[in-house]
């Protein structure tokens, strides 16, 4: 099984943004010595909820301060910006790596930051495949051009090119339509699956998405679908308890407040007066550590890793940064996992 790290790179009140892309690095690079295979980084804009507004950037730090860890983007939303810009930024990414990119692109959801890059949200389909199509021919095909109903591109020659050839591994985010699913397995790419579905519904994709894969001829197997958790491993179950529930709860909190805002968002606020006089229904944490997470002592989670490997799930990546999940505490619970747990799958 390959193990991989996840980040949003999340920002509660009353912390350093500096602070935390320096720490999330720090993460990174531990990772590689302890032998993770990957490291994924996601894309959101304007929310305290994750700060990686520009994840190739830090991609590319990281890269810098690497040798043989791969560096993902889970993911980028294509629909947000000019194609000619992300299949630069991507390549040379790529190049400054290496070759240690894989692309994770997705078609995101918050309102908010469709409104603020005033780009019609109605339309998001269409420029998400056109975008990705669009990239996808500038990494492979010199002077290349494109007449498409969003983008153009006149006569362009891309430099640095991707090391990768033909290109840098491309995954797309599941969705929970059949038409976008089936689409997906048409490209011949696998999917990757985030830390908003439960893990019995996450499953039953992979599983209808390895179906379909077969049926277009692509054959991708799940055992290369990158499936994402919330993730945390401690020396006894109250450990564990005390330090993801207040991190869980944050996390959950953000999801529904920020899907609150359609223009703005909620910087600028304090968390604790929406939780005061929020309207929805407070998130029920003990389904998500259940159902969204894999957390407990190394016995608790090798059984539970081996639970999701026997249902064909080889590539499991942990969100140990959730929430604003002390540094600390990440950093400790990534060596007991390395030293109690991955050896149960090497």
């Amino acid at each position: 099984m390959k193990f991989a790290l996840f980040t949003h790179i999340a920002w509660p009140e009353g912390t350093d943004q500096k602070k935390l892309i320096d720490e999330a690095a720090e993460q990174v690079i531990h990772g590689e010595s302890l032998g993770f295979h990957s490291a994924w980084i996601a894309e959101h804009h304007f929310s305290r909820y994750g700060i990686g507004s520009s994840p190739l950037v830090v991609a590319g730090a990281i890269a810098a301060q690497t040798k043989t860890i791969r560096l993902g983007t889970a993911v980028l939303i294509p629909s947000l910006h000019n194609p000619i810009r992300l299949a630069e930024d991507t390549a040379t990414v790529d190049v400054i790596s290496g070759g240690r990119l894989d692309v994770g692109f997705g078609r995101g959801s918050a309102a908010y930051e469709f409104n603020a890059y005033s780009v019609d949200q109605t339309d998001n389909r269409a420029m998400f495949v056109e975008g990705i199509q669009t990239i996808k021919g500038l990494w492979t095909t010199p002077d290349y051009s494109h007449n498409g109903k969003h983008y153009k591109v006149n006569h362009a020659t891309l430099t640095p090119s991707p090391i990768q050839k033909p290109h840098p591994p491309v995954y797309i985010a599941v969705s929970r339509t059949i038409e976008t699913l089936k689409y997906i397995a048409t490209t011949g790419h696998p999917i990757c699956i985030g830390v908003t579905s439960d893990t019995a519904t996450a499953l039953a994709l992979c599983q209808q998405y390895e179906g379909l894969s077969q049926e277009s001829g692509h054959n991708v197997p799940m055992s290369e679908i990158p499936f994402f958790r919330y993730f945390y491993v401690g020396e006894t179950e109250e450990q564990v308890r005390n330090d993801t529930r207040p991190t869980l709860r944050w996390a959950a909190d953000m999801v529904g407040w920020r899907s609150t805002f359609k223009v703005g968002s909620e910087i600028g606020h304090r968390i604790e007066d929406w939780r005061s006089t929020r309207t929805d229904t407070a998130p029920d944490l003990l389904h998500l550590s259940k159902n969204r997470a894999v957390f407990g002592t190394p016995e608790q989670i090798i059984a539970q890793l081996k639970e999701l490997q026997s249902q064909g799930i080889g590539y499991f990546g942990c969100n140990f940064a959730f929430g604003g999940m002390p540094h600390d505490k990440i950093m400790k619970s990534m060596e007991l996992f390395s030293k109690e747990v991955m050896p149960h799958f090497a």
